[in-house]
């Protein structure tokens, strides 16, 4: 059989660099306890792993009241303002492994917010990435995830707005969406949108166009990553769609010999949250077993 793997399958820079964090604090020697508010990244092999190293995961508002000391290492996704000013308040020693490519979206969104612009994100409004972005801005914000949400969406004609994309979604879909916010704005004579910033991170595109290229081209896709990971997801539906084949998978576990009826050509990739070592398990998995 033969199986063709995604170059850019697995770890992106920012999700590399707050695994990474994580484990660095976790050999200080020190016997101050860690935090990281929320999954550092949604990938529970890689959670269960920090769990076993003592890292705790700061799940609700009410975890957060509670905590009086240690270490919060704020997750690759961000988080709103108020929870840095919450935690220096409590005088808890912060370390931010906030992705940079969502860094710079709280800074444009703080900045324009500040200037009055309407914000629109476009994302999932229930992804803490997107929950992150909305508590850095000082004006209305509004989440558009869909064409629906985009065509009913209203806005003031004399209203600027600032768009916005959450680093991980799917760039078709973006392009379609701003089209439709555009349109609208221009039948109402209004020239001036503002910006119109393409924030999703390059290393998504790329991932996605060459998920895309290779599940044109085999007679089974797998999708490697956690099922909570949004970056995974999009992968799937983009990969479903070219090749009706494709599965969404977390580990070597998940293989079925049913997958690979009648397939002679596989193709796998994998979401930014996924642990190379896990990836080259599934790989030598359905190299050896099917």
């Amino acid at each position: 059989m033969k199986i063709i793997k995604a170059e850019s399958a697995g770890f992106c820079f920012g999700v590399k660099r707050a695994v990474d964090t994580v484990y660095k604090c976790t050999e200080t020697g020190t016997d101050e306890k860690i935090y990281t508010y929320g999954p550092i990244i949604h990938n529970e092999e890689v959670v269960k792993d920090m769990e076993k190293r003592g890292v705790r995961v700061i799940r609700s508002e009410e975890d957060l009241a509670a905590l009086k000391e240690g270490t919060v290492i704020i997750r690759s996704h961000g988080v709103e303002k108020r929870v840095y000013e919450e935690l220096e308040k409590k005088g808890i020693h912060i370390v931010d492994a906030t992705c940079p490519f969502v860094k710079k979206i709280h800074k444009i969104v703080e900045k324009h917010s500040e200037q009055g612009d309407r914000i629109i994100i476009i994302g999932n409004p229930d992804h803490p990435e997107v929950q992150g972005i909305r508590g850095w801005a000082k004006s209305p914000v509004s989440v558009i995830r869909n064409v629906e949400e985009a065509e009913s969406f209203f806005c003031p004609a004399d209203q600027k707005i600032c768009i916005v994309a959450q680093t991980t979604f799917n760039y078709n879909k973006f392009k379609e969406l701003v089209e439709i916010l555009c349109k609208k704005r221009y039948d109402n004579s209004v020239l001036n949108m503002g910006d119109i910033l393409n924030t999703i991170c390059n290393a998504t595109e790329e991932r996605q166009r060459e998920a895309k290229s290779i599940a044109g081209e085999v007679d089974t896709m797998l999708v490697v990553g956690g099922r909570h990971s949004s970056n995974t997801q999009k992968l799937f539906e983009i990969c479903k769609e070219e090749c009706g084949n494709t599965y969404y998978i977390q580990t070597p576990v998940d293989l079925d010999s049913e997958m690979f009826h009648h397939s002679s050509y596989v193709g796998i990739t994998a979401g930014a949250s996924t642990p190379k070592k896990i990836i080259e398990e599934v790989q030598e998995h359905v190299r050896i077993k099917f």
